[in-house]
């Protein structure tokens, strides 16, 4: 799930929470975004491994007050960011070690967390759809040039930056997805046309041919 937080005073959007991790991991662009000075940052160049055994290299590590917010009520917790820098599409990712400060329960169903509060309240932070749904089309068009702004703006009376897009640049406007192979168009009987791949063969394309002709309704 994907979700808002806010570090020095910025609202920090595109953070993704991820319960397989077992490290923090503040990305390098995010960092300088953030204005954090060179020296604040620990050096510290062990690698960590993904998913599947793949390297990484670290540039240090950072402490940080990291505030999650529900409403007007929040609940601030430092939180040590492994400083890494990946060409991705979220800003943050939040690992165990934070989920487990924070006493979250996450709940994938529902797209949300909950976390007791110093009131002894229960917040509940909810999933940013939209966001989440940027960020995962970003994930499937890697070649898209990385764009340069540093625009971030602080509402009249407020210590929080609203960061809005602008805080992570790497993905561009148009979001619509591209065919990866040469398609040829398939005529429906409402007049209406459907592209198909020119790598199905001529078992598959006879399979899924009358399929999409009885269906036709669904692509009106």
């Amino acid at each position: 799930m994907v979700i808002t937080v806010e570090i020095e005073n910025y609202a920090v959007k595109k953070v993704l929470v991820d319960q397989g991790s077992s490290v923090d991991i503040l990305y390098w662009a995010t960092y300088q975004k953030l204005q954090l000075l060179d020296t604040a940052m620990i050096p510290y160049d062990e690698p960590i491994y993904g998913f599947f055994g793949e390297q990484v290299s670290t540039w240090g590590y950072i402490d940080l007050h990291t505030v999650f917010r529900d409403g007007t009520q929040t609940k601030t917790i430092p939180i040590r960011f492994l400083i890494v820098d990946a060409p991705i599409s979220y800003n943050i990712l939040l690992g165990r070690p934070s989920l487990n400060t924070l006493g979250a329960v996450v709940s994938t169903p529902h797209l949300a967390m909950k976390f007791p509060a110093p009131s002894d309240d229960i917040l509940t932070i909810h999933c940013d759809q939209r966001l989440a749904r940027e960020c995962y089309m970003a994930s499937l068009r890697p070649q898209l040039p990385i764009q340069q702004t540093n625009h971030i703006e602080r509402p009249p009376g407020s210590r929080i930056a609203l960061s809005g897009e602008d805080l992570d640049p790497r993905i561009g406007r148009d979001v619509r997805l591209e065919p990866v192979e040469d398609t040829t168009p398939l005529e429906l009987p409402n007049g209406h046309s459907i592209n198909l791949g020119t790598g199905l063969n001529s078992d598959e394309h006879a399979t899924i041919t009358p399929i999409l002709i009885n269906n036709t309704d669904l692509f009106a």
